[in-house]
């Protein structure tokens, strides 16, 4: 069974970190890129990042960029986001997400198996 979990979502206080994890099960991870969404509350799903399968080349959404860091640990089934100097914008539901090959990264359609999100709210 198909399956990606998301964790280490959590309140940050401006300018904090924080690291999400998603967790792979029911398929070889390192056949897939993966990618990290967001969506705020009344707003359209935000692509933020992507690691890919093939060059592990990686790609990031201009208003994390510099920010945030997407990694990947094929023999641990599981793809990292860190969360540098967050905002009060960056607050948001966070889902993974595994497409077989992307030709546009940060854009949701061609992924599939989403995982059900993780909350992040940031504020004092």
């Amino acid at each position: 069974q198909v399956q990606l979990v998301e964790s280490g979502g959590g309140l940050v206080q401006p300018g904090g970190s924080l690291r999400l994890s998603c967790a792979a099960s029911g398929f070889i991870l390192d056949y897939y890129a993966i990618g990290w969404f967001r969506q705020a509350p009344g707003k359209e799903r935000e692509g933020v990042s992507c690691i890919s399968n093939h060059d592990g080349s990686t790609y990031y959404g201009d208003s994390v960029k510099g920010r945030f860091t997407i990694s990947r640990d094929n023999a641990k089934n599981t793809v990292y986001l860190q969360m540098n100097s967050v905002t009060p914008e960056d607050t948001a539901v966070y889902y993974c997400a595994k497409a077989p090959w992307v030709l546009t990264p940060l854009l949701p359609n061609g992924y599939e198996d989403w995982g059900q999100g993780a909350q992040v709210p940031v504020y004092s």
